[in-house]
């Protein structure tokens, strides 16, 4: 998911330990933002400076918590050191219920920042956090939110004016060689006949137009690629809902040099044509 911007726009995520501020700026990463995790309050004006100067960070979000001590204090210091460099910037406060928080821990198993027993520690920090709470300009309880629900709402309420755009890739491989890791989607087309085993093609690669010849004109090419071609547009607006901004399709064959190629360069010209950013990468082509 892209969005468009608003000019020196500065996010600051805080709130609730556990209700998700990790996940919030990676939804900002998505939007194109800068982003900065835990960053400590007293770093804040600094930091403030460095925007000020450089336009690389003129859109930047980053996440506070409460791991040291005298947070609100030192926190609206902060926030005053933003306005006086005549700084825009909005607080958003994740929330969630106490239940759904001691759930999280429970299954996280990680510590809470206070150190403390998480029934009290919650309590505690819910107490701490109150007053920056009512100050904050947008509270979102995570409670029943999943990913791209939270997504949904900062793009929206935050007024980011959003696109549809998705970023995919599309790569060819040989299942020999083994599946790319970061794959969405996994195609076999080994069903298709093999050109390694026509003399005059071996050597050649899915990208020689004589390969490309022999598959095309090979029975159910063409109802397979306009079927699968089909399938990715229609899932692709299910995962833009998501909140999902890339996707990698990966198409195999024996050894990644001819059907894959072939198949996956077709695939990426074929979006390309309905108007998707596509890219194509075909990592074993030059495997023998």
């Amino acid at each position: 998911m892209k969005v468009k911007i608003p000019k020196g726009k500065i996010f600051i995520i805080t709130g609730m330990s556990g209700a998700g501020k990790s996940q919030a700026l990676k939804c900002f990463e998505d939007f194109g933002f800068y982003c900065v995790d835990n960053l400590p309050v007293a770093l804040i004006p600094g930091f403030s400076e460095l925007i000020k100067k450089h336009r690389h960070f003129r859109h930047v979000a980053f996440g506070i918590d409460i791991r040291e001590g005298r947070f609100f204090r030192g926190f609206v210091q902060s926030l005053d050191a933003l306005s006086r460099l005549g700084l825009d910037y909005k607080v958003i406060f994740l929330d969630s219920s106490d239940a759904v928080l001691l759930q999280r821990f429970s299954e996280t198993r990680h510590r809470h920042p206070l150190g403390k027993n998480i029934v009290q520690a919650v309590k505690d920090e819910r107490r701490i956090l109150s007053e920056l709470k009512e100050k904050a300009n947008k509270v979102i309880d995570t409670s029943k939110l999943t990913l791209g629900e939270l997504k949904e709402i900062l793009s929206g309420a935050l007024e980011l004016k959003r696109s549809t755009e998705m970023r995919i890739s599309v790569i060819s491989f040989g299942y020999k060689y083994g599946i790319p890791l970061d794959a969405d989607l996994v195609m076999d087309v080994r069903f298709l006949p093999n050109p390694n085993y026509i003399p005059s093609l071996k050597n050649k690669t899915g990208l020689d137009r004589p390969v490309g010849d022999y598959i095309r004109n090979k029975p159910h090419f063409k109802t397979f690629l306009k079927s699968y071609t089909d399938q990715i547009k229609d899932l692709l607006p299910l995962y833009i809902k998501e909140g999902k901004s890339y996707l990698t399709i990966a198409i195999g064959c024996t050894g990644g040099r001819h059907r894959s190629v072939f198949i996956a360069h077709s695939i990426a010209e074929n979006l390309s044509k309905f108007g998707f950013s596509v890219s194509e990468y075909h990592r074993d082509i030059r495997k023998k």
